[in-house]
């Protein structure tokens, strides 16, 4: 069964490409950028078809030799070696053929809000608001900030930005949900360990064919903003909140100078609610089916701890720990998508057993 999939993947993989030499194609951008996508979506599991079609040759050739007396001993080591390789080989194959999100490629938009622990809580969401951008920049990707409601001590009551580049969803997309912090607060005389949380929210971000809307649909209104930005943000209505009349979906931002760039983050914020909210319907209705072991980012969902006295991150869906928090909290994410990610394509293949 395994082979019969690889077999029609190899022969797509040979079809675009001679689509791609083909002059008719070429002329037509769309069609060309659309077919080059897609042999680059399938160039990993072509490569690894081809190993392991040259593995399954090997095992058998192992087994055969294996009749040579003379041959014996060095065919049964051979032989152990390619049927190690060729049950990785097949792990990685049935991994990559598994139907892959079509918001995995997107940009996102996180929103992370303080929870229980008052200051403790907003200084919390500040330290994992640095936690993403500091990921981001390891990663190369672009970062921009929508929206913040900063508190006086550093911390953020909300704040809300955006993460650019390929494949950002498909790494970050596992962060949704409750994360905790425990530790002496610096605000704490006693010197007891408290416990305080801050919410996650990642949202792939719309695409203009995605959401269409239409201007009768919005309310806009313009006020003066609060907070950082100086005597030009408080003299001026440059802040906007938009309001979608047909879902009831608010946003604001005021964090730009200008009301015009104001407007623009808040209608890029307006369209990844309003396509988070159209999916959560279908998202309940499939829930029972495609439940993972990783959650489904549910902001209720306690999803992580991040210990300061044992210096440890541990991820309660999937029982991972790691004792580098310093490392975490700077960034150093991946060891933990990594697991995450690990974990949902398992999960995902027992389901389909």
């Amino acid at each position: 069964m395994l082979l019969a999939k690889l077999d029609k993947v190899e022969k797509r993989y040979h079809e675009l490409e001679k689509l791609l030499s083909s002059p008719e194609i070429i002329s037509d951008r769309e069609k060309f950028q659309a077919y080059s996508r897609e042999l680059g979506d399938l160039k990993e599991l072509f490569e690894k078809a081809v190993e392991y079609r040259s593995t399954i040759k090997g095992v058998e050739d192992a087994k055969a030799l294996r009749q040579d007396k003379e041959m014996k001993d060095l065919a049964e080591a051979e032989l152990k070696e390619l049927e190690t390789k060729e049950q990785k080989l097949k792990q990685e194959i049935e991994f990559l053929l598994l139907p892959k999100d079509p918001h995995d490629e997107r940009n996102i938009i996180i929103e992370v809000r303080a929870g229980t622990g008052g200051e403790e809580a907003a200084l919390f969401a500040g330290e994992l608001l640095r936690m993403y951008l500091r990921y981001a920049e390891r990663q190369g990707f672009k970062t921009e900030l929508l929206s913040s409601n900063p508190t006086g001590l550093g911390g953020y009551k909300e704040v809300v930005f955006n993460i650019i580049g390929k494949g950002v969803y498909s790494r970050l997309k596992y962060e949704g949900g409750t994360h905790r912090v425990q530790r002496v607060p610096a605000t704490e005389s006693g010197g007891r360990i408290h416990t305080s949380a801050a919410t996650v929210a990642v949202l792939p971000e719309a695409e203009d064919v995605d959401i269409k809307i239409e201007p009768k649909d919005l309310r806009v209104d313009t006020y003066r903003a609060s907070g950082a930005g100086g005597q030009h943000v408080n003299k001026t209505d440059s802040a906007v909140r938009i309001t979608h009349l047909p879902t009831g979906v608010v946003v604001a931002c005021q964090d730009e100078r200008s009301q015009h760039q104001n407007r623009l983050k808040a209608m890029k914020l307006l369209r990844a609610r309003i396509l988070e909210a159209a999916e959560e319907s279908e998202r309940k209705k499939r829930v029972e089916a495609r439940r993972i072991m990783v959650g489904t980012g549910d902001r209720s969902e306690k999803i992580r701890t991040y210990n300061f006295p044992q210096g440890r991150v541990t991820d309660h869906r999937i029982g991972f720990t790691i004792y580098r928090l310093n490392d975490v909290l700077d960034g150093d994410l991946q060891e933990i998508l990594d697991a995450l990610s690990t974990a949902d394509r398992v999960a995902k293949l027992e389901k389909m057993k």
